[in-house]
């Protein structure tokens, strides 16, 4: 999770977009990484997940990523958590959840309302340090951004 908050540190700092980093890891090793890029790239699906399973896929030469983890600082939107699923992921650590996304003015929880369905997801997504990614979100806060 720390090279993903690393990640999330990156683009922040570059004003790319929103806290959310992320890493792809296979047998131990990164596979893929990625940081939210919505207004770096004027694209509103590049969100951290987005970003890793598209480099995970290109390292990987397959879009097939059964037995990768992926690790997120905050909890997938369901753009993300679907694209995770297509990718075949084995599971997914989340740092922050969609509550404190909301807390620094993302909309998750709007379309959780609207889709919900994460308790039929069993153990695939597990939270894990909230504590340090609550620090990057405040991290975040503290700084000059665009709320988009």
């Amino acid at each position: 999770m720390q090279m993903a908050i690393e990640e999330a540190e990156s683009g922040i700092r570059q004003q790319h977009g929103g806290p959310f980093g992320t890493v792809i890891v296979k047998d131990g090793q990164v596979v893929g990484r990625g940081h939210n890029c919505v207004l770096r790239d004027n694209d509103a699906t590049c969100h951290g997940e987005i970003a890793a399973i598209r480099d995970a896929g290109a390292r990987l030469g397959t879009y097939d990523l059964t037995g990768c983890t992926l690790y997120t600082t905050g909890e997938p939107c369901h753009m993300c958590l679907c694209a995770c699923m297509w990718a075949n992921l084995d599971k997914v650590y989340y740092g922050c959840t969609i509550e404190d996304n909301g807390r620094i003015g993302f909309r998750d929880d709007k379309f959780d309302g609207i889709f919900g369905g994460r308790d039929k997801l069993g153990d695939f997504l597990e939270e894990l340090d909230r504590e340090a990614c609550l620090a990057l979100f405040d991290e975040y806060l503290g700084l000059q951004h665009k709320i988009y």
